[in-house]
C-alpha cells in the first residue's frame, strides 16, 4: 500500500512535531510505503523552521514545500499533490484535530475495494466551538441537499483518494471541501466512515468560519456547473 500524505501548514508551530510523530506509527505496521508532504502556506511563526528540522531528520519520507505567500488550503493541497510520488493521496489537517490512528481504517477501505475512489472521514463528537459546529452542520446540510453527494461532513480533512482523478477536476479555491461531490458527480464511487475528532491544543483556526459560509454558496453553484459540463 503506497500513498502520499499531504498536510497544509499555516502557523502550526506547536502542533507539527506531535502530529508527525503520530503519523510515524504507520511505519511500525510494516505494510505501508508512504511519504509526508508538508506544504508551508507562508507561515509567520516558526513552522518552517520546525518542518526543516523534521525533513533533515527524516529525508527519505519527508518533503517540504513553501508558498511564497499565503494561498490557502486548496492551493496548498494542490501544490503538495502535484509533487507527490504516489498515486494515492491522503489529506489531513495540520492542527492535530484529525487522529492519524484512523488512517489504517480509511486506507483498508480504499485499497481493498478497487471500485472506491474516495474514502472520507465523518467527524463524530466534534471538539469545536458551538458556533463552528452549528454553522458547519447548516452548511453541510445545504450542500448535501443541492449536490446530492451523500456526505454528512465534507469539511473533514481526513480523506484518501485517487490522485489522477483529482487532477482531472477544474481547480478552484475551496475545492478541497467539495471532493465528495466532484468524485460522485464524475461517476466514481465514494465511501464515508466515522472518525475521531480532537480539540485543538495549540493555536487557533486559521480559516474563518463565516468567510467559508459566504464563499461556500458560490462554490456550490460552481461545482454544479462543473459537474453539469462534465456530464454533457
Amino acid at each position: 500500500m503506497n500513498f502520499s500524505i499531504v498536510i497544509p501548514i499555516y502557523n502550526e508551530e506547536l502542533n507539527i512535531l506531535s502530529l508527525f510523530n503520530e503519523i510515524l506509527y504507520l511505519k511500525n505496521l510494516n505494510k505501508y510505503s508512504f511519504e509526508v508532504v508538508f506544504v508551508n502556506d507562508s507561515s509567520r511563526d516558526n513552522s518552517l523552521k520546525i518542518l526543516n528540522k523534521i525533513q533533515k531528520e527524516n529525508p527519505s519520507i519527508v518533503k517540504i514545500l513553501s508558498n511564497q505567500k499565503n494561498l490557502g488550503q486548496s492551493f496548498s493541497i494542490l501544490h503538495g499533490i502535484k509533487v507527490s510520488k504516489y498515486e494515492t493521496i491522503v489529506t489531513i489537517d495540520g492542527d492535530g484535530q484529525n487522529n492519524p490512528k484512523n488512517l489504517p481504517l480509511l486506507l483498508e477501505k480504499f485499497f481493498l475495494n478497487k471500485n472506491i475512489k474516495l474514502v472520507g472521514g465523518i467527524r463524530v463528537n466534534r471538539k469545536d466551538s458551538s458556533i463552528k459546529i452549528i454553522s458547519s452542520r447548516l452548511a453541510n446540510n445545504f450542500r448535501s441537499l443541492i449536490l446530492q453527494d451523500k456526505c454528512k461532513d465534507t469539511g473533514c480533512s481526513l480523506k484518501v483518494f485517487d490522485k489522477k482523478i483529482f487532477l482531472q477536476f477544474p481547480f478552484f479555491n475551496g475545492i478541497h471541501r467539495f471532493l465528495p461531490a466532484l468524485f460522485k458527480g464524475y461517476g466514481y464511487n465514494t465511501l464515508f466512515i466515522n472518525v475521531d475528532h480532537r480539540k485543538r491544543n495549540f493555536g487557533k483556526s486559521n480559516y474563518g468560519t463565516f468567510k467559508r459560509l459566504i464563499y461556500g454558496i458560490i462554490d456550490i453553484i460552481r461545482v454544479l456547473q462543473i459537474i453539469r459540463r462534465y456530464k454533457k
